[in-house]
């Protein structure tokens, strides 16, 4: 069945027009809001461009999977200009590609989403941070700090791989920041938006939900499949993400479109909770309330020896 669902859509459809509309309506969107910005107070300003960037997030993520067409370069420029200012999409593309190597999941070292440090470089980290580390753990924390703490860990490991003269890298920076230039083109020079409004007001709240979607996706485990979660949760919130909640759904086919998935997991849903150790959530109310202001793990990795118990296994 996996295998069905993996390639039915590429094979049979080299465009998913349902996919077109999608991005077609989120470019409209917000093309419209930041238009209309002068016309609108912040507080409908910040939740409407926060959404509209979260979802340009998640189509990004399609983009990356080989959606909505079969050429990597078209599904790039569709949804090039980083609207979140995070990070450039061909970064995240091979990143987020490695991070599909499911039995390197949450490995600090192997996995570039692990929000986990390995409990030596963990020892010699300086008591302040390891306070900011342990808050970032919480919900609240990642909410709150996830954006400007991610990007500041990815800026800092990626100036250091072009000093070392790592060309490819040169290249997705020099192409975000032509992005850059377009995005803020458009929403200072031509609809007068406030840059550091945008930034902080609409920006910042946008990469926070995918923060919140992420927060609890992945935990430490022995068994590969049961670091993965599953959130159940409400139509607008999924469709924000895509259905991306349904994580382990993705992961065992992560070639599989986003108006697929809930088919593919309703399908599939006995089995799927059985392989992941019922690692469900009923919405991400459920993550808050175990998890608003208290870490979810510990940031040191709690289960590192298992991964060196494979690695012998697999030499």
């Amino acid at each position: 069945m996996a295998s069905f669902y993996e390639h039915s859509d590429q094979a049979a459809r080299p465009v998913e027009w349902q996919t077109f509309a999608l991005v077609i309506g989120l470019w409209a969107g917000f093309a419209a809001l930041t238009w209309f910005a002068y016309a609108l107070p912040w507080w409908i300003l910040t939740p409407l461009g926060a959404f509209l960037v979260c979802l340009h997030g998640s189509a990004q993520h399609e983009a990356l999977h080989g959606h909505p067409t079969r050429s990597r370069l078209i599904n790039e420029l569709i949804l090039f200009p980083p609207i979140s200012l995070w990070f450039p999409y061909r970064r995240y593309r091979k990143l987020h590609l490695i991070h599909h190597r499911n039995d390197d999941l949450t490995h600090p070292g192997r996995d570039p989403e692990s929000y986990y440090m390995d409990p030596q470089a963990w020892a010699g980290t300086p008591g302040w941070l390891k306070f900011v580390f342990t808050l970032n753990n919480s919900m609240f924390g990642r909410f709150i700090l996830g954006p400007g703490l991610s990007t500041s860990r990815l800026v800092w490991s990626e100036v250091q791989a072009m000093i070392g003269g790592d060309r490819e890298i040169m290249v997705a920076w020099a192409l975000h920041a032509i992005g850059l230039a377009l995005v803020f083109g458009w929403v200072t020079g031509v609809c007068g938006i406030n840059p550091l409004f945008y930034i902080f007001g609409m920006a910042w709240w946008g990469n926070s939900l995918t923060m919140m979607r992420s927060y609890a996706e992945h935990r430490a485990h022995d068994a590969a499949g049961c670091r993965i979660i599953i959130v159940e949760t409400n139509p607008l919130v999924s469709f924000m993400y895509l259905n991306n909640n349904l994580h382990m759904a993705h992961h065992e086919v992560p070639r599989l479109a986003w108006y697929r998935l809930p088919a593919f997991y309703t399908a599939n849903r006995q089995r799927l909770l059985e392989e992941n150790c019922a690692y469900l959530m009923q919405g991400y109310r459920e993550i808050a309330r175990r998890w608003l202001v208290r870490a979810k793990e510990p940031v040191a990795h709690p289960e590192m020896e298992m991964f060196a118990v494979k690695k012998q296994h697999t030499l």
